[in-house]
């Protein structure tokens, strides 16, 4: 969702352009945090969209229901740029009042390039707020999934395009396009949900996905 409240998907012309934005896992999930679709090519999806959106808001998913980006600390830094400091293989260049990172060198597994522009990154839940919601979240306490969604072990710091091609898939649906680092990502997603109280059916299908990924390695 853009500054001025217009939703936009990887099919707009304004979707790489737009720099000061909050992410949404998908376009129904903006559309009914208040967000509108731009004139155009998209309108006449309108109704559809909405249409899906109020699926979305009838099953209770909404991603304010997961606090991230917190300051827990009180030092000015969120999780965000907590984590772009920390995981920054090179020095890091501050904002003027030290609460936000500008510039390093991270290598996002993802793509497996070097990045050195925090404005063209995102720091992307592992496994996505919403995919958590579908399979165990929604019967977590409200303190629960501000951990999860802070967590570390669910957090990497990739490019913002590929972050967004990823939307709410699971590996199933979407895996990196660094093939080296797929059975790293699927053990890492299993790792989460060892953690969580995820539903053991979703469990067992990462495992499986996880083998087959891997070749059968533990």
């Amino acid at each position: 969702m853009s500054k001025s409240k217009i939703c936009h998907d990887s099919s707009s012309q304004y979707y790489s352009r737009t720099k000061n934005f909050t992410a949404f896992e998908t376009l129904e999930a903006c559309v009914a945090a208040g967000g509108r679709l731009p004139k155009g090519n998209l309108q006449h999806n309108k109704s559809s969209v909405t249409k899906r959106a109020s699926s979305t808001t009838s099953e209770s998913y909404s991603r304010s229901a997961f606090a991230h980006w917190t300051d827990d600390d009180g030092d000015c830094l969120n999780t965000r740029h907590e984590l772009l400091q920390d995981l920054s293989t090179g020095p890091v260049t501050m904002s003027e009042n030290g609460c936000r990172v500008l510039r390093g060198r991270w290598n996002d597994p993802y793509s497996g390039s070097a990045l050195f522009d925090s404005s063209k990154m995102d720091i992307d839940h592992l496994v996505p707020l919403a995919w958590a919601w579908e399979h165990g979240a929604e019967k977590w306490t409200d303190a629960e999934r501000e951990k999860f969604a802070n967590d570390s072990i669910n957090l990497f710091a990739v490019a913002a395009s590929l972050n967004r091609s990823k939307g709410a898939k699971g590996p199933r649906d979407w895996l990196p396009p660094n093939r080296k680092f797929h059975c790293q990502y699927v053990t890492r997603y299993l790792r989460v949900m060892l953690k969580y109280d995820f539903d053991e059916s979703a469990r067992d299908g990462i495992r499986e996905l996880r083998r087959r990924v891997c070749g059968g390695r533990e």
